[in-house]
């Protein structure tokens, strides 16, 4: 069974390319069933786009991971917005009450978009996990999501 460096094998990082990112918590705790991690969270996203690393195009974030649709921008490659939005809501995370240990899997798993995959699709299942996953029962009842394209 390929080891975690194999899994890497093959990564690239294109600026302006499209990657679906899912990354998990340590031992899939699902610290995101508390609001403020998960506010917590979602803004690290929004840091990462502030910092011109990304531009979030949709995320859902699950209790015990998230998925993160993204255009990649300058001055980092794939691994390192991973590893500096990680370490960013780690130190984060760590400080908000009742959340101890460690946060973060290591590790994470990435789909580039190919030029012709439709992104409005993509983003409507990225978002619909939750119901997917039993959480609710419509899009719009699920609290952690975005996308820009608000009419899905």
């Amino acid at each position: 069974m390929p080891g975690y460096s194999s899994l890497r094998k093959g990564r690239c990082s294109i600026r302006r390319h499209v990657y679906h990112v899912t990354w998990v918590t340590a031992g899939r705790k699902p610290l995101f069933e508390n609001l403020h991690a998960a506010r917590l969270l979602i803004r690290s996203l929004r840091f990462a786009d502030q910092s011109r690393w990304s531009q979030t195009l949709a995320y859902v974030l699950m209790p015990d991971h998230l998925h993160w649709l993204f255009e990649l921008r300058g001055g980092k490659t794939l691994s390192g917005v991973m590893a500096s939005i990680k370490r960013y809501s780690a130190t984060r995370l760590a400080r908000a009450p009742g959340i101890a240990g460690p946060i973060w899997q290591k590790g994470f798993h990435d789909h580039a978009a190919r030029g012709d995959e439709d992104l409005v699709k993509l983003s409507r299942y990225i978002v619909a996990n939750p119901i997917r996953a039993g959480l609710c029962t419509h899009v719009g009842d699920y609290p952690h999501w975005d996308a820009i394209w608000m009419g899905l």
